[in-house]
């Protein structure tokens, strides 16, 4: 496999490690919500939202560990210049003798205690504390794996990015099981007060979530493109995170009509016609999320201007 084979299938591999950690994320929020609004019984309404939500946690942590796996099967063959086979030669020297092996075991062994977690889950506060540390040592040692690491791990750039990767796993990761999973089980008319409660929950805490994106991400981007905004028409980082900022526009502008218009019509009228309208925008709006993570893996691939 030559270079460019091994950066496709890392970023490849990166953008579904990202995806299935947000995925976490967002269907952790979603399971606790849909709980607390008494949808685990068997009889409740919204019974089956909250089984997708508890099935999507299970299914994306598991997906996590996978990915992490193979992006660091791609990463040592990218640092030994070889093909894959090559890579699983130098396995033990990259864990061991490398930043980037340490970072991943780290992201790692929270993928994994996420996966057995989430697989043992019953609604517990003990369950509730392992999920919460899982998911923070996942990202703890996923800040680590990109360019942030040469700042050091004891950092301000490296706290910068903990709390960047965590907000947009919240925004993004709402987005993805509310559009694609959770939102669309509760599309009937028994379930209409369930689905404004929680496309409420959603609105607030995805726009805390951005406004804490945007922060860290201004930091992030200042960084990269070192100080110089000429960079952004004169370099490939540049030119990579002007494509994921217009993709983040995008999925604001939808996200923004469905809080400011679609959402407040749909709390008046519990109709219908505003109940399907707002999870289709969020469906689109799901899309464009995918896109972002994708893109941004890419940004991760790519050497800072």
């Amino acid at each position: 496999m030559n270079v460019d084979g091994l950066l496709v299938g890392q970023a490849t591999l990166a953008a579904l490690m990202n995806v299935a950690f947000a995925l976490a994320v967002g269907s952790i929020l979603f399971e606790r919500w849909l709980a607390a609004d008494g949808a685990q019984p068997r009889t409740a309404s919204a019974h089956l939202a909250w089984h997708r939500a508890r099935t999507s946690i299970v299914v994306a942590a598991l997906v996590l560990v996978l990915a992490d796996g193979g992006w660091l099967l791609y990463e040592a063959a990218s640092i030994s210049g070889t093909d894959l086979l090559g890579g699983v030669a130098v396995l033990p020297d990259v864990l061991v003798k490398t930043q980037v092996g340490h970072a991943w075991c780290v992201a790692f062994g929270g993928a994994a205690v996420l996966a057995i977690a989430a697989c043992l889950y019953h609604g517990g506060r003990f369950g509730q504390v392992m999920l919460a540390l899982a998911l923070l040592a996942c990202a703890a040692g996923a800040a680590l794996l990109g360019h942030t690491a040469d700042a050091g791990v004891v950092s301000i750039a490296a706290a910068v990015q903990l709390l960047h990767m965590i907000s947009t796993a919240t925004w993004g990761g709402l987005v993805l099981a509310g559009g694609f999973i959770v939102l669309p089980a509760l599309d009937t008319s028994v379930t209409r007060g369930a689905l404004i409660r929680t496309a409420d929950r959603v609105s607030s805490t995805s726009l805390i979530a951005f406004i804490v994106v945007v922060a860290t991400g201004l930091f992030a981007a200042e960084r990269g493109l070192g100080g110089e905004l000429s960079a952004l028409r004169t370099s490939p980082w540049g030119h990579v995170l002007a494509l994921k900022l217009a993709l983040v526009l995008l999925a604001v502008l939808f996200g923004g009509l469905n809080r400011i218009s679609v959402l407040p019509r749909l709390r008046r009228s519990a109709s219908t016609a505003d109940a399907h309208t707002f999870n289709n925008v969020l469906h689109l709006e799901a899309f464009l999320i995918l896109a972002v993570f994708i893109v941004a893996s890419v940004l991760a691939q790519t050497a800072p201007a």
